[in-house]
């Protein structure tokens, strides 16, 4: 047990500025993401509710306070099913930060060497400067699954028939006889086939 507390990393109640708020929040960030198969998106999110907390925190009793309960609140609208509970299940993503020798302690350092990152620095790292007055309900809004979007079918296209120009052509069925040949037998004859002797 106090070997688990030398590693974990202690700042200062009062020390803890915005950048080190926000490396602690990437560090976490990071590390949840690998353990919890973070897609980008829900990564960037994660690290906005990590700093978010990270900023609340104004002495021990902020710990489980109103910020670590907002916090479990929108991380439920950020991860899947399984994802969540998994988060639940380990303690050092649960309740990452303690009260220890007058500072902040953070459980992460107990698993993971400091230095040792996973992923990329998230997009929001540089922009993102902490907001405790997002709207409730903030990341639920953003999760929301997109509306079905229903194309109609493609009008199908019928060629209307190509203008004829000139004598429409005659076709002459043959009925077992060329009629031509039928002329010709009856002039021999001296008669007109089908007319009068």
């Amino acid at each position: 047990m106090i070997m688990a507390i030398s590693m974990m990393m202690t700042i200062a109640a009062n020390a803890m500025s915005f950048d080190a708020a926000r490396h602690e929040a990437l560090f976490l960030s990071d590390k949840m993401g690998y353990e919890l198969g973070l897609t980008s998106e829900q990564y960037e999110d994660v690290y906005e509710i990590n700093l978010d907390y990270l900023m609340s925190l104004n002495g021990h009793r902020d710990i489980f306070g109103l910020g670590w309960e907002r916090r479990n609140a929108d991380l439920r609208y950020v991860l899947n099913s399984w994802q969540y509970d998994k988060y639940m299940g380990l303690a050092h993503f649960y309740r990452p930060v303690a009260w220890h020798a007058g500072g902040w302690t953070f459980a992460v350092y107990a698993h993971y060497d400091r230095g040792r990152f996973f992923n990329a620095h998230p997009k929001r790292f540089v922009t993102y400067r902490g907001n405790s007055h997002k709207p409730a309900h903030f990341y639920a809004n953003r999760h929301m699954p997109k509306p079905a979007v229903h194309h109609p079918a493609p009008a199908v296209y019928h060629p209307s028939p190509a203008p004829h120009h000139g004598k429409p052509a005659v076709h002459h069925e043959r009925h077992g006889f060329d009629h031509h040949v039928a002329q010709n037998m009856d002039r021999g004859n001296g008669r007109h086939f089908g007319g009068r002797r």
